[in-house]
């Protein structure tokens, strides 16, 4: 039985993973309950182990932009200690990154897309990529980077979009959004954590990257429309049609690369997906 290491193990995917890799694995966990990931002594009790999931992060890019310094130290200084843990003590890592290429050029996007960070967030993320590829490099690690696209369902905090509309929808109240335009490519909390957790059980070698999402795209009028037909309701959507700072009009994930590397492809249809978020 392989022994892993889960950071952020109370946050959304975290207790998704956790709950999974408890049924077969030798589990130990960090949140911040136990200690600050930017703090490196967090790690000085933490026995050795074969693997890392790396989630612990500040991740609310609305909050980013009042918060910045406190992202990066968070996220980026985070990974740092978190590879140097891995470095001490031979561990593979699979790094959880986000979506980090910005407005993108063509769709769908493939890994290989030039990353132009377009929020605080992103571009903490893209930093602790470039660090996570240097230990890769320099310390002989064994890294996967996971770039999640929209990830939505049970348990998800209520300041994102879908469990914000879930929400409204299940106490009756009208629906009042920013935009109804903006599309986005979402994936669903179950599919995620299979594809998590195919990273450790392959073992693979070197450093490697692969998008996470659906291979289509959702508008957000889309999102009400599926939710309030699954609950059987007709509330009043409302738009203030105001944008979102450096908001994209459309991204689409190329997942062709996970499904040959990893063997995985999304199993959730968005139908579904809600359902679940729904009675979840």
């Amino acid at each position: 039985m392989s022994r892993i290491l889960v950071t952020g193990a109370k946050g959304f995917i975290g207790q998704a993973l956790c709950k999974r890799l408890a049924k077969d694995h030798d589990l130990i966990t960090l949140d911040r309950s136990k200690g600050d990931i930017t703090d490196p002594k967090i790690f000085l009790n933490v026995e050795s182990v074969d693997h890392v999931f790396h989630l612990a992060a500040r991740t609310f890019i609305p909050d980013s932009w009042q918060e910045t310094t406190e992202f990066l130290n968070s996220n980026v200084i985070g990974t740092a200690n978190v590879l140097d843990f891995c470095k001490r003590v031979n561990a593979s890592l699979t790094f959880v990154s986000a979506y980090i290429y910005g407005k993108p050029e063509t769709l769908p996007i493939k890994e290989d897309t030039l990353p132009r960070p377009n929020n605080p967030y992103a571009l903490s993320k893209y930093i602790s990529e470039q660090v996570c590829h240097f230990y890769a490099n320099y310390h002989n690690l064994d890294i996967t980077i996971i770039r999640p696209f929209n990830i939505y369902g049970p348990g998800q905090p209520k300041h994102f979009l879908i469990p914000k509309i879930v929400n409204l929808v299940k106490n009756g109240q009208d629906i009042e959004l920013f935009d109804l335009v903006p599309k986005r490519d979402y994936v669903f909390i179950d599919d995620l954590v299979d594809a998590l957790i195919k990273t450790s059980k392959l073992k693979l070698q070197g450093f490697n990257v692969f998008n996470i999402g659906s291979g289509k795209s959702i508008s957000v009028q889309d999102v009400v429309d599926v939710i309030q037909e699954i609950a059987g309701t007709s509330l009043d959507v409302t738009c203030k049609e105001q944008k979102r700072l450096q908001d994209l009009d459309d991204v689409v994930a190329d997942i062709s690369e996970s499904f040959m590397k990893l063997k995985w492809i999304p199993i959730t249809g968005f139908k579904e997906g809600i359902k679940k978020t729904l009675n979840g």
